[in-house]
């Protein structure tokens, strides 16, 4: 009964779902107006609602002006409604089992906002991480939070340094532009001081520029063509000053993690003015930087393995559909789908097929 249960409640889930992809991007209101036919303009009644019955029951048109009905929409009601039946097989009736229904709606709500839009909204990626924090703290579920705040940081660090490094191959080494008051030098700056000075004293003098910058107007930053062939330095020579290789490398990603995370709030609450300035080339956007930060919080050290199977999953079908442009957040939602309910698992797996 319980999996039944979750499976109904994931289809009504997923109709709501389908309102937020549809009219989040817009900035339009969630509760009101309500449902109506995109085509005609119809309200729609509670029987034109029921999720996927209704859509097979019309055969896939609007019952007013016979327009057809994308069928993402019994999609996504039934891709939600099985996502919950998965974790009421893992999670009896309990508050984790509502904590894990909230965390598939969030992926689910993201993935597809991200194939529409090739965008994150912050409110959806921050509230993934804030209710991730939440769980462990008040719950420590589904890990202690000290593991969610590290995995969140490690997480969205390692990532935000793979960004960086992407965009600067890509702008074949030259120095893009920095942002005021924070911004990602601030973020390679936070890695390097981290790996030299311990992740405390990293985000600390990051921060300090991020204030100077925003006090004077002007970016007090480092140069990428000095923070980003420095670090992987800082790391080579660690275990010859006298340093642990892992500490000065966890000092690294905690540090531009804190950054990373901390700079994409200032600017989800304070959004930028277009300017009309040329976008420079980006290997990854900080959308993405920011999904895995959340799912560090949910993950910990299994946000890696989320990661992988994301890159994985990209890169299959980049190539199989010839797309130059992936939205990654679908991925990285698969692989942290993956990695909730099977990591340790395929971690136990990993190790016995080396023989550990």
């Amino acid at each position: 009964m319980w999996p039944a249960f979750a499976f109904i409640l994931g289809l009504v889930v997923g109709s709501f779902l389908n309102v937020v992809i549809h009219r989040l991007p817009k900035g339009e209101s969630i509760v009101f107006p309500p449902s109506r036919c995109p085509a005609c303009g119809h309200r729609l009644a509670p029987k034109d609602l029921v999720p996927v019955l209704s859509y097979l029951a019309l055969r896939g048109r609007c019952r007013y002006c016979a327009h057809p009905i994308s069928p993402r929409y019994p999609l996504v009601e039934a891709l939600t409604g099985l996502l919950f039946a998965l974790a009421a097989f893992f999670f009896p009736p309990s508050p984790q089992a509502f904590l894990t229904f909230a965390f598939l709606a969030l992926l689910v709500a993201l993935s597809f906002i991200d194939l529409d839009t090739y965008e994150l909204p912050d409110s959806l990626t921050y509230g993934l991480l804030f209710l991730g924090l939440l769980s462990a703290y008040l719950l420590s579920f589904p890990r202690p939070f000290s593991q969610a705040l590290d995995g969140s940081l490690l997480a969205a660090g390692g990532l935000g340094l793979v960004a960086g490094y992407g965009a600067f191959f890509l702008r074949r080494f030259r120095e893009g532009r920095a942002e005021v008051p924070v911004g990602p030098h601030q973020v390679h700056m936070a890695a390097l001081f981290g790996a030299l000075l311990g992740p405390g004293v990293g985000m600390a003098l990051a921060f300090l520029t991020w204030a100077l910058s925003g006090r004077t107007g002007r970016p007090v930053v480092l140069p990428d063509r000095i923070t980003l062939p420095l670090l992987p330095l800082a790391w080579i020579l660690a275990p010859y000053l006298g340093a642990d290789l892992l500490s000065t490398l966890k000092g690294s990603l905690l540090s531009a993690g804190g950054l990373a995370l901390a700079g994409g709030l200032y600017w989800a609450l304070r959004p930028q003015e277009g300017g009309g300035e040329e976008e420079e080339p980006v290997a990854m956007g900080y959308g993405d930087v920011k999904l895995l930060g959340a799912l560090g919080a949910w993950l910990g050290p299994y946000s890696l393995l989320a990661l992988f199977l994301g890159v994985l999953a990209g890169a299959f079908v980049g190539l199989a559909f010839r797309q130059r442009k992936v939205p990654f957040g679908p991925y990285l939602a698969l692989g942290g789908v993956v990695a909730f309910f099977f990591g340790e698992a395929l971690w136990r797996a990993y190790l016995a097929w080396l023989g550990l």
